[in-house]
């Protein structure tokens, strides 16, 4: 039976590392901090969908018919996996110009990191 992963401490709730790797053929032992792939980090249902996603080669109709749930359904937890895999994109989330991010950022109305954060994502002037 394989055991999952535990990537949150039962006891404070805090991000858990990997410090240890050993071949179970040789017993070679490498140590060191090793980050989770984000694919490790999905939960049951996460993982669930995206199998079926990927089964059905994409086809959200036949992802229904497979979890027996409705479109709507269907389509909110392919968002929830795009977030939780950090590839979704949220067309409603304005974009600033350059101009319009340092003119926010001079009138006080954000903060410098907000500023940075902001310009990585500028539109084009």
């Amino acid at each position: 039976m394989r055991k999952k992963i535990v990537s949150i401490c039962p006891v404070c709730g805090g991000p858990l590392t990997i410090t240890e790797l050993k071949c179970n053929n040789c017993g070679t032992v490498i140590q060191g901090n090793f980050e989770f792939d984000r694919f490790m980090l999905l939960d049951d249902e996460d993982r669930e969908f995206l199998i079926e996603f990927l089964r059905s080669r994409g086809n959200i109709k036949e992802v229904q018919a497979r979890l027996d749930i409705s479109y709507p359904t269907a389509k909110a937890r392919l968002d929830k996996l795009l977030k939780n895999l950090d590839l979704f994109e949220d067309e409603t989330k304005e974009r600033f110009t350059k101009s319009e991010v340092l003119s926010k950022l001079e009138r006080g109305e954000i903060t410098v990191d907000e500023a940075i954060e902001l310009l990585r994502e500028a539109k084009d002037e």
